[in-house]
């Protein structure tokens, strides 16, 4: 099938979406979402408002309206301004613990020992783009090193792991081939070992969504966390264990702000998550894996306070 669809004119794609069946109580600021933000970006929006038909047209439901639409837009664009600060902060705080347990149990050059690590393979990758990431570095403790010394080629654990990503931390944490090196550091989360390991795995390509402005209020995520049951002890009465359920951004939130109560005791994130939610008119939370109690259960319970 040879694609024919021409391109539209703003006009025309409003004209589009009225015919459609869309209210659209302000023209002008219609015009204005469509020039700057992308019908195909907003649609991600709005098909919640359509309803199915035999013809295909997209028709939308009785009531529908653009500005609901847009609501969604700019609550996903805040919730996914809220998920990069606690993956930042997650992220610095596993690669701090990361570095000072494996540095403290087996040496400051530890991660260059390819007997710590399960597959070979996999840390003769993970070095290589080690090498990378130090040889573009532009940071002052970097060059101070390799100026100043000779071997190792490569500084530190706790110098190395400041220029390593997220999805390369993940790499080195799930190939370490002792439990007990993963499970010290997943005990300072009080998760365990095989937790942390699919969470940073998800948080990776939770990340990468986030930063390409995906939509992930109402995503159903392939590459998941696994959920779990006891720890941690706090958090572990508000996890969803359904199959839909652990694909959607819930779970994850829950998750994160666990993880955001430990690194940061007295941070308001939880609260600002929940009271963004309860703003967001039109927003229905059960499409985010939300369970029709979770304003109490402990966790969102506590951040409402």
């Amino acid at each position: 099938m040879k694609f024919a669809k021409p391109a539209l004119r703003l006009e025309e794609q409003l004209e589009q979406l009225s015919k459609r069946g869309l209210r659209i109580d302000d023209a002008h600021a219609a015009i204005h979402a469509l020039k700057h933000h992308n019908y195909y970006r907003l649609r991600g929006y709005w098909i919640v408002l359509e309803q199915p038909t035999s013809d295909g047209l997209h028709k939308f439901r009785p009531g529908a309206d653009l500005q609901t639409a847009l609501n969604l837009y700019r609550f996903d664009e805040q919730l996914r301004s809220l998920l990069m600060e606690a993956v930042a902060s997650i992220e610095v705080s596993v690669r701090t613990q990361f570095a000072y347990q494996i540095a403290v149990s087996h040496g400051p050059h530890a991660y260059l020992d390819q007997n710590l690590f399960d597959d070979p393979v996999k840390h003769a990758d993970c070095l290589a783009k080690l090498h990378e990431e130090v040889g573009r570095s532009h940071e002052v403790f970097i060059r101070h090193y390799l100026e100043k010394y000779s071997t190792p080629d490569l500084p530190p654990l706790w110098a190395v792991c400041e220029v390593m990503s997220l999805g390369a931390l993940s790499k080195w944490f799930s190939n370490l081939a002792n439990r007990s090196d993963r499970k010290r550091i997943a005990d300072e989360y009080d998760v365990d070992e095989t937790t942390l390991v699919s969470f940073l795995r998800h948080l990776t390509v939770l990340r990468n969504h986030c930063a390409h402005h995906g939509r992930v209020w109402n995503r159903r995520f392939t590459v998941t966390m696994r959920v779990p049951r006891n720890r941690p002890v706090r958090a572990a009465r508000a996890f969803e264990h359904g199959q839909d359920e652990s694909r959607r951004i819930y779970n994850t939130l829950t998750m994160i702000g666990h993880f955001m109560n430990v690194i940061e005791p007295s941070n308001d994130w939880l609260s600002r998550v929940r009271s963004t939610i309860e703003r967001t008119s039109m927003l229905e939370p059960a499409a985010m894996g939300f369970p029709l109690d979770w304003k109490g259960r402990q966790l969102w319970r506590e951040a409402a306070s």
